[in-house]
């Protein structure tokens, strides 16, 4: 970033712009979004975008770093019960429809193979850490713990924003979601249930 806003009104402009951005970014990705319509939007102009982001690119940059934390630790690992994990992460994405939407943006275009983000910027530590504990005590099967938490994380997003499949919303019934929730535990749970002879 160029330069940080230094009045409560340039703060206020920069919060607005982060804002717009998000939603622009989310629905039509970083090649597809529009200055125009982010500075438009956020009753701002492109002087003032880029003095504080430098160029569109940073501007996504500053909005997915900024995300990344909420989008990787939006629900909160139990390894002891994987299952509910991916029962939280499917309703988040009820919820948040937006932070997967830039989570798969920043996979299109920018990180199309191997992990979404360099490993000094990854966050998921703890959880492997959590999965290898819950392995070790024989609670999950054996298996590298990354690819663990990759299935049950592609299994939560079955019917997200951003699946090839089917994209569910919010707005869709009670017991449509409830159904999906306890398909989705089953399979999970069974998906990574230790083997026991």
């Amino acid at each position: 970033m160029a330069d940080q806003p230094l009045t409560s009104r340039g703060a206020a402009t920069y919060r607005r712009i982060l804002d717009v951005a998000t939603q622009e970014f989310a629905e039509h990705g970083i090649a597809g979004a529009r200055v125009e319509r982010i500075v438009a939007a956020a009753r701002t102009n492109k002087a003032q975008l880029y003095s504080y982001f430098g160029s569109k690119e940073g501007l996504f940059d500053a909005i997915f770093f900024g995300s990344l934390e909420r989008i990787v630790n939006v629900a909160p690992i139990d390894a002891t019960d994987l299952a509910d994990w991916a029962v939280r992460l499917y309703d988040e994405y009820l919820r948040r429809p937006d932070l997967i939407r830039l989570a798969t943006w920043a996979r299109l275009e920018r990180r199309p193979a191997g992990h979404l983000v360099d490993d000094p910027d990854r966050l998921d530590d703890h959880k492997l850490r959590a999965i290898a504990q819950a392995q070790a005590d024989g609670l999950v099967r054996d298996g590298d713990p990354f690819d663990v938490m990759a299935m049950v994380i592609a299994m939560s997003m079955a019917w997200s924003p951003v699946s090839n499949v089917y994209a569910a919303t919010a707005q869709e019934p009670s017991e449509l979601h409830e159904q999906r929730r306890t398909l989705l535990r089953e399979s999970v749970r069974r998906a990574v249930a230790a083997d026991r002879d």
